[in-house]
C-alpha cells in the first residue's frame, strides 16, 4: 500500500483511509494511495470492485464516511465538484445535442463569472479542438461525429477548462476494438502532451498496461497491489493478480521449502521449483501453493523429446494439443496433460505450428513461474 505522500508537491491526489458505504455495500473499504502529479494511473478491476466509486469520490460526487481526500495537497471533503480542480469524462461522453462542437467545448468557458469575452473563448476553443486533433469541426452537431470523434469532443471539453486531475470513467468501452486501440494511443499522447494527471478507470487490464505509469488493482472495495505495469505483470501480489493481469496457467501444490525459491509437491507427487514473487506474501513449508505460469514462458516441442530445447532444471512433460487459436502475431494453444490437467501456450506465429489432436512436449525453466500462496 502506497505510504501518504501529501506533504511532496508532486502529488496531485491522495486518500488517507477513505471508506463509502451504499446501505449494507461497502464500495470503497478504507483505502490510502497517493498519486503523483502529471501521471497516467489507472483503477483496474471487475464490477463491484470500488473503481468507479474511487472515481467519483475524487470528483465530489460522493462523499467519503471515513477518512480524507487531498487534491493538490487541500482537502476537499464536503466540496461540490464544481469546487475541486478537476474535470470528468464519462463513459457516453454526455455532450449537448442541441449544440455544436463549439458550443460544446466553449460550455464550461461560457459559465466563467466574469464573462470571458467571445473572442477569447472563441480562442480557447480553437486550441482545445487543435490539441484533440478536430481544427474545422466547430460546426458539426454530436450526431455528425463518429464515436472516437466524439470522444474527443468530450476531452477538450474537459481540457479546456485546465483542471489539475482528469478524470476518465471507462471512456474507450463504446468504442470497436480496432478505434478504441488507436484511442488508447491518443489518450497517452495527449496526457504527455498536456502533463496533466489522468486518472483513469477500466476494466480491461489490456487498457491499463498499454496507458498507465501506476495502476491499483481492485478487488471487493480494496487495493489490492499498486504498481508499474511491468511490476504487475512480472512481479504479482497473490494469485488474483496474477490472473487478472494477463493471463496465467496455476499449477496448486503443497510447499515442501520456502525461501527466495519454492519448493512444491503436486497432489499428483511431482515436484516444481519456482521462485517467490518478491511482492507476495512469504511461504512456509505446509502452504497450499500454486505456480503461476505465464502462457508465453512455456515451449512446445513435436514427440516425446525435447532435443536441443532442453534446458537445465525445467519441468518437461507429454501433452496433446485439444484447440489451437490463431491471434495474428501469436497463436494459443490448449494442451491437456495427465501431470498438470490444461495449460495455456502462446508461441509467435512465426514458430513451427502444432494440429488439434497432435501429441506434444510441453517445457518451461524453472525461473518461468512464480511461487504464491493459494488463497
Amino acid at each position: 500500500m502506497a505510504q501518504p505522500l501529501a506533504h511532496q508537491p508532486e502529488v496531485d491526489v491522495e486518500f488517507r483511509d477513505v471508506a463509502k458505504t451504499f446501505g449494507p455495500v461497502v464500495a470503497v473499504d478504507r483505502v490510502s494511495f497517493a498519486i503523483r502529479k502529471g501521471t497516467f494511473y489507472s483503477f483496474l478491476g471487475p464490477s463491484g470492485c470500488g473503481k468507479t466509486s474511487s472515481l467519483r469520490l475524487i470528483g465530489g460526487f460522493e462523499q467519503p464516511d471515513h477518512g480524507d481526500i487531498l487534491i493538490g495537497g487541500k482537502s476537499v471533503v464536503g466540496l461540490p465538484p464544481y469546487r475541486r480542480q478537476v474535470n470528468m469524462v464519462f463513459q457516453h461522453y454526455a455532450l449537448f445535442p442541441h449544440m455544436d462542437v463549439a458550443g460544446n467545448v466553449g460550455y464550461g468557458l461560457r459559465q466563467r463569472r466574469p464573462r470571458l469575452a467571445r473572442a477569447e473563448i472563441e480562442r480557447q476553443v480553437a486550441e482545445a479542438l487543435a490539441l484533440v486533433r478536430l481544427s474545422g469541426y466547430e460546426r458539426r452537431r454530436a450526431w455528425e461525429l463518429s464515436g472516437g470523434q466524439q470522444q474527443r469532443v468530450a476531452l477538450a471539453r474537459a481540457l479546456i477548462n485546465k483542471p489539475t486531475v482528469l478524470l476518465l470513467d471507462e471512456p474507450l468501452a463504446a468504442l470497436d476494438r480496432k478505434l478504441r486501440k488507436e484511442m488508447q494511443v491518443e489518450l497517452k499522447t495527449l496526457q504527455q502532451e498536456v502533463g496533466i494527471t489522468f486518472v483513469f478507470v477500466t476494466h480491461d487490464q489490456e487498457e491499463a498496461l498499454s496507458m498507465s505509469d501506476g495502476i491499483a488493482v481492485m478487488r471487493d472495495g480494496r487495493i489490492v497491489q499498486e504498481g508499474s505495469p511491468t511490476e504487475l505483470y512480472h512481479q504479482p501480489a497473490d494469485r488474483y493478480v496474477a490472473g487478472f493481469i494477463g493471463q496465467s496457467n496455476f499449477i496448486a501444490g503443497q510447499v515442501l521449502e520456502a525461501g527466495d525459491w519454492v519448493t512444491i509437491r503436486t497432489p499428483q507427487g511431482l515436484i516444481l521449483r519456482a521462485p517467490r514473487s518478491p511482492r507476495a506474501r512469504p511461504l512456509a513449508a505446509g502452504d497450499q501453493a500454486v505456480v503461476a505460469l505465464r502462457p508465453e514462458r512455456i515451449g512446445l516441442y513435436s514427440g516425446a523429446a525435447p532435443g536441443e530445447v532442453s534446458q537445465p532444471e525445467a519441468t518437461r512433460v507429454a501433452g496433446r494439443v485439444v484447440q489451437v487459436t490463431f491471434l495474428g502475431d501469436q497463436t494459443e494453444y490448449h494442451v491437456d496433460t495427465d501431470q498438470f490437467g490444461r495449460l495455456l501456450v502462446r508461441l509467435s506465429s512465426a514458430s513451427p505450428t502444432f494440429g488439434p489432436g497432435e501429441a506434444v512436449g510441453v517445457q518451461w525453466p524453472a525461473e518461468a513461474g512464480l511461487a504464491l500462496l493459494d488463497d
